[in-house]
């Protein structure tokens, strides 16, 4: 029954078998409803026809009319497909530089190849190109260029000139005039803002070789939204993490690819404020990984088709071991588990079979797909039916999987089908399923090992969040194997499309400025909030984040906020003894002294001791663990007078190692904010912290928090 009044956001996430909706109310972020449909991969409207189907189911069966929808957003597969499937459009490069050595240089940097994104099928984006030297450049020879093109049958363009970051006024040009025609364009500067020629001009190339189909899915799309009656943009799922409106995605369909991925890691941190963990999302062939370090994900360039490009996406990494996994063995043992999965050999899970099904059962050795190997395990049963075990059925066999979770099965099942393998290999099923769990975790420990090294995290402070279908199948052993915690939180199945519901509008502008100053990094934060500003963000709630990388003189804005300006918070704020308990738990075993050490209108910071450190954590009023810190120190001070205790840490919480110095990272709770700083150049995080600082009353209390960076 419809609630008059009440507001709600809708996300849709386009997974490979089932597109699922997810209805939430806006305030409480409690779900209203949720509906699934097959994914339309082989429609005619493609992807798009399932996205309005369980967009429109959802509305109907939960009683939601089209005014109450504030926010409707979809992840898509679309992107990803096309260069997986190499369904994309003949690009025509045009490329412009300076005269002299800049252009002979420039001139062979902008001829591109063919852009292969399957070596082993051949699927590429077949490239032409033509270059137009800048003092020839007019409408004349832009006319002629683009015919040149026209008759190599490239059916989109990319206009890229040397140093188009500086200036677009080139690019521009050519834009416009293909636009004129009718033929779809990208510009390398719109892309991104950094140098290097070839790479930018590639990522230009790559975008540009899906805007036709992206675009007439994105038209189909939303004019079903609007015919539901829908009046709110529709935004789009970005590969970052973060969302934009659907005209900002005409332009730029590469920021959607990897956007699947992205929309469950935006859920764990959204919807579960898991703030800080590994996550986990383990579905029936593939299990993607990714990290949440103090609020934020993991991100870095995304690879297309093996090619280095300018597009950030979440560092998820993609591991073929998974709930429907199957086994390989030898004579004497078991060889490895997947990557191929009972659904793509035609299989039934064991565990999922009737146990009084499973007579005579006898090992048949096959290979799933031309090309496997051919010692995958299926159990041929009495009546014919071919059924296999996998990590589900090792896992349910060693008791490891609750009642509630959608991954318990029948343990007797899998047990019996189990059976004629362990007599092979002289063990018992017991010990084959410890085996079986036991490939998976030297797979998935090498992976979280990895990441925990990239992102400088704590073991002490890590813990497992694990979804999907698959997720009791694999995080509860690997966890205990590596002595963390870990939690699967209700709701699992869907919560990639809860991701989607919740997630922020999300722009990125880079630049490469050597010894940025005050000015350059104001000149950028607007930009970047223009940018978010333009993909669908309200004014008012657009944030920034400043990160600068002195080896590579890179400086990075990151602006998100919400499509609207949120006038109520209807999340039950925690005492202070909720909050001291949230931060002892997250201490864990063998922390001591466990205090708080003051607190602002928005957080809490508590301190303990534990193994001859000061760990440190900030805890907001929501309950959620702001940061984590293995060794730091905290002070709480007026706004007007931080540079003291910034300056006094800057020594003090210095650690010496050999000829290297090691400073350490700031964080500010300003506001109901916080704000983190890396710099090694004391001056560049001063600078970055008056620009964060300069809007507050100068007696306001802010916390300054110091936190040790040893990483060896």
């Amino acid at each position: 029954m419809n609630e008059k009044g009440r507001k709600v956001r809708m996300g849709i996430d386009v997974g490979g078998t089932y597109t699922k909706c997810v209805a939430m109310d806006n305030e409480t972020h409690e779900i209203i409803g949720k509906n699934e449909v097959k994914t339309t991969h082989d429609a005619k409207e493609g992807v798009a026809l399932g996205v309005v189907q369980s967009f429109e189911n959802c509305m109907r069966e939960n009683g939601i009319s089209p005014e109450d929808v504030v926010f409707v957003a979809h992840s898509t597969t679309q992107a990803t497909n096309a260069f997986i499937e190499g369904d994309v459009a003949k690009v025509g490069v045009i490329g412009m530089a300076g005269g002299g050595i800049e252009g002979f240089l420039a001139k062979r940097q902008l001829s591109l190849k063919d852009i292969v994104l399957d070596p082993k099928t051949g699927k590429k984006i077949p490239i032409s190109n033509e270059y137009i030297p800048k003092k020839k450049l007019n409408k004349q020879s832009i006319e002629q260029a683009i015919e040149a093109l026209k008759a190599q049958n490239a059916q989109v363009l990319v206009a890229s000139m040397a140093f188009g970051v500086d200036s677009q006024d080139e690019e521009r040009m050519i834009y416009d005039e293909a636009t004129a025609l009718g033929l779809p364009v990208t510009m390398g500067s719109d892309i991104t803002k950094l140098y290097g020629l070839t790479r930018r001009t590639r990522t230009a190339a790559i975008n540009a070789s899906i805007l036709p189909k992206m675009v007439a899915t994105a038209n189909a799309t939303e004019n079903s939204v609007k015919n539901a009656g829908v009046t709110v943009p529709l935004m789009i799922m970005r590969g970052d993490g973060g969302v934009m409106e659907i005209s900002e995605m005409r332009k730029r369909p590469i920021l959607t690819a990897l956007s699947g991925p992205a929309a469950s890691v935006m859920g764990s941190l959204m919807y579960l404020r898991a703030s800080n963990a590994i996550y986990f999302e383990v579905g029936g062939t593939t299990t993607n990984i990714g990290v949440i370090k103090n609020g934020r994900p993991g991100v870095d360039y995304a690879k297309i088709g093996g090619h280095d490009t300018y597009i950030n996406s979440l560092d998820v990494r993609i591991l073929g071991c998974a709930g429907g996994s199957m086994v390989r063995i030898s004579d004497k043992d078991v060889v490895d588990v997947g990557p191929r999965s009972a659904h793509i050999a035609g299989c039934d899970y064991a565990c999922f079979t009737d146990p009084e099904e499973i007579v005579d059962p006898k090992i048949e050795l096959v290979s799933p797909k031309e090309g496997d190997p051919n010692d995958y395990v299926v159990i041929v049963l009495k009546n014919g039916k071919r059924i296999t075990f996998t990590n589900t059925d090792a896992a349910n066999v060693l008791g490891l999987i609750d009642e509630k979770y959608f991954a318990h099965g029948n343990a007797e099942s899998a047990r019996k089908a189990m059976q004629p393998v362990a007599d092979r290999l002289g063990i018992t099923v017991e010990e084959l399923a410890e085996k079986i769990l036991e490939k998976d975790y030297e797979k998935v420990s090498a992976c979280i090992n990895a990441l925990a090294e990239k992102y400088h995290l704590d073991h002490d402070a890590m813990k497992l969040v694990g979804c999907g279908g698959g997720a009791a199948s694999l995080v509860p052993y690997c966890a205990k194997k590596m002595g963390l915690q870990y939690s699967i939180p209700e709701n699992a199945e869907v919560i990639s499309s809860i991701g989607v519901s919740l997630a922020m509008v999300r722009d990125v502008i880079e630049r490469v400025i050597p010894n940025p100053t005050e000015e350059d990094i104001a000149s950028l934060r607007k930009e970047a909030k223009d940018a978010c500003i333009d993909s669908g963000a309200a004014p008012d709630t657009v944030e920034i984040h400043i990160e600068i990388d002195n080896q590579s003189g890179k400086v990075t804005a990151i602006a998100t906020g919400s499509t609207e300006v949120k006038t109520t918070d209807l999340l039950k704020e925690c005492t202070q003894q909720e909050a001291y308990e949230l931060a002892a738990a997250d201490f864990g075993q063998g922390a001591s002294d466990i205090e708080c050490v003051g607190n602002t209108d928005h957080f809490y910071v508590f301190t303990a001791k534990k193994d001859g450190k000061s760990p440190l954590r900030i805890v907001d009023k929501k309950g959620f663990i702001r940061v984590q810190c293995s060794n730091a120190k905290a002070c709480r001070i007026k706004a007007s007078d931080y540079h003291d205790a910034v300056d006094e840490m800057w020594d003090e919480l210095a650690i010496y190692k050999s000829e290297t110095i090691l400073r350490p990272d700031y964080y500010l709770c300003v506001g109901p904010r916080v704000c983190d700083y890396s710099a090694v150049d004391l001056n560049q995080n001063k600078l970055l912290m008056n620009m964060d600082v300069q809007d507050r009353n100068p007696q306001e209390d802010i916390f300054v928090v110091g936190d040790c960076c040893d990483l060896f």
